[in-house]
């Protein structure tokens, strides 16, 4: 496997095993509860990422992000208070996280390794500029460190194996949030929960919405996988 000079430059898939066994890894991190508890602030960043992602494209103000130790979240923006800018900032969040894995596998399918990983550092340090808690502030810096750290410090096979391992993460790892808001509303919780900001905005249900975050999850979970697996 060799890494092609430059930012633009293409990287050879590693072997079939090694996809596999990244899988199996992101999944270990997914299932297992006390796992989860911990890896799931990765998820927290993806999801608060990109509420505040879609507030500036649509030409909200984006105010603050907060992340929290219970794997929480708090993105505060300033504009309409309704419209469509409103709906898809407030969409995005469940979404984002597998939204950005199928992005991330379509880099790994064209071998831009070694842009996926300087991306992913960019928009973490962009996001660090708007986060306001201590706690945030710390999950950010750790994982955008630990991108950094291997985009300069690893060789090729190492950057293959830690990209994979991440996208494969993002695909898997955005299934289970929209699970967990269902579980929670079925028993009376999370009753300000995206899907619930969602119907007030809309007028529909936010069962259509939580149906909504499980289609993108799992339609980007297998088409993410087969770009992986080059099926």
């Amino acid at each position: 496997m060799s890494l092609d000079p430059g930012l633009l430059g293409t990287q050879t898939a590693p072997a079939e095993w090694i996809v596999i066994a990244t899988a199996v890894a992101a999944l270990a991190a997914v299932l297992p509860r006390p796992i989860w508890r911990l890896s799931r602030n990765a998820v927290t960043i993806a999801h608060e990422g990109g509420h505040g992602l879609v507030a500036l494209l649509t030409g909200r103000r984006l105010q603050s992000i907060r992340l929290h130790s219970d794997t929480s979240g708090l993105t505060v923006s300033r504009g309409r208070p309704t419209g469509l800018g409103m709906i898809l900032t407030a969409a995005a969040g469940y979404t984002a996280a597998p939204l950005l894995g199928l992005g991330g596998a379509a880099l790994l399918a064209s071998g831009r390794i070694t842009l996926l990983l300087w991306l992913a550092t960019a928009l973490l340090l962009a996001l660090l500029v708007m986060v306001r808690n201590a706690y945030g502030i710390f999950t950010v810096l750790v994982t955008g460190g630990l991108f950094l750290l291997v985009s300069w410090l690893t060789g090729p096979a190492v950057q293959a194996v830690f990209a994979y391992g991440v996208v494969w993460f993002l695909l898997l790892g955005g299934v289970r949030p929209a699970f967990e808001l269902q579980a929670k509303r079925r028993h009376g919780g999370a009753g300000d929960s995206d899907a619930d900001q969602l119907a007030r905005l809309t007028h529909v249900p936010p069962t259509l919405w939580l149906l909504f975050f499980h289609a993108v999850s799992i339609c980007s979970l297998i088409g993410g996988g087969r770009w992986l697996l080059g099926v």
